[in-house]
């Protein structure tokens, strides 16, 4: 099914694997990818050369196109840009921050630009910089969200009505139905971040896998909104996250709490009380931990299965 995005990125499916932090390394990148998907390495968690080790090994694992996520946030932004030069990365994804400082300059270098947005104000922006595609992301969403708690399925035909370029659906997506509902409100490809975070081969750890399949309807929440939207699984952190919060808490005093290092100890180092557990909603209904190939293929089929029960339907009269 060629379409604007399966051109642009060189790929087989419109199934895009979202770049998390502690979850999406080379291992995770390399086999979305070779599945015919675009796979994404998250370098929000990785020290520089950190970041160049993951290219270098999923280049040689990986025939196949993938990218890498910038946060535009990132302390040592300058370092990574030139390893993303320096290794020849093709197609970057940024999130974070403001498209206007870099897009510009990746631009020039040949790479394809694609910016997260949760709104049309930064939509809009993102397409005066240049960027070659958009991601909408949704509340729904895990990791870092928008302050405006705008859903999915209202912020899909907002963005569509409002920018030309092509347009990526994020948050809330799990399913091949789910899929389906976002093409028809004008997205051309989906970002998935929580089905892949629990895929064999994301690098999240095994407590935090489990957590994911346990995981009911309501147990995620936006947090930290005074300092980076972020939906987090209940525990005890995030308990303190909405007693702070709900006491009144300033950006100073919610930093202080957060702390250092405390994603790492909860999503890759599977400390399931006191670390911090970025996932989105849709991980109510996450049930198994399979190879991201076999989540590819099964979110494809259901995607192809809605459209012919969706095409056979009459509602004519009589």
């Amino acid at each position: 099914m060629p379409n604007r995005i399966t051109e642009l990125f060189q790929i087989k499916y419109p199934v895009i694997q979202a770049g998390m932090i502690w979850c999406s390394g080379w291992k995770l990148a390399s086999a979305v990818s070779n599945a015919g998907g675009l796979g994404i390495i998250g370098a929000g968690s990785m020290y520089p050369q950190v970041l160049r080790e993951h290219i270098r090994k999923c280049r040689a694992a990986c025939t196949k196109p993938f990218a890498v996520n910038v946060p535009l946030l990132y302390p040592n932004i300058d370092q990574i840009m030139q390893i993303l030069i320096e290794e020849e990365v093709k197609i970057v994804f940024t999130s974070a921050g403001n498209p206007a400082t870099w897009t510009g300059f990746l631009k020039e270098k040949g790479l394809r630009v694609v910016h997260v947005v949760s709104n049309t104000k930064f939509a809009l922006k993102a397409e005066a910089c240049g960027v070659d595609a958009i991601v909408a992301e949704g509340f729904e969403a895990g990791g870092h969200n928008g302050r405006e708690e705008t859903t999915t399925l209202c912020l899909l035909p907002l963005v569509r009505q409002a920018v030309q370029i092509p347009l990526i659906a994020a948050g809330g997506i799990g399913s091949g139905e789910a899929m389906m509902a976002c093409f028809s409100l004008g997205a051309e490809a989906v970002q998935l971040g929580s089905a892949f975070a629990l895929a064999a081969e994301s690098s999240a750890h095994q407590n935090f896998k489990e957590k994911i399949i346990q995981a009911a309807e309501g147990d995620t929440r936006l947090s930290l909104k005074k300092l980076v939207p972020v939906r987090l699984l209940h525990n005890t952190f995030s308990q303190a996250v909405a007693a702070a919060e709900a006491a009144g808490a300033d950006a100073a005093q919610l930093s202080q709490l957060l702390g250092r290092a405390r994603a790492k100890a909860g999503m890759f180092e599977g400390d399931l009380e006191e670390g911090e557990l970025e996932i989105g909603q849709v991980s109510a209904a996450l049930q198994h931990i399979e190879p991201a190939a076999q989540i590819l293929q099964r979110i494809w089929k259901e995607f192809l299965d809605t459209q012919k029960r969706i095409a056979a339907l009459d509602f004519t009269e009589g």
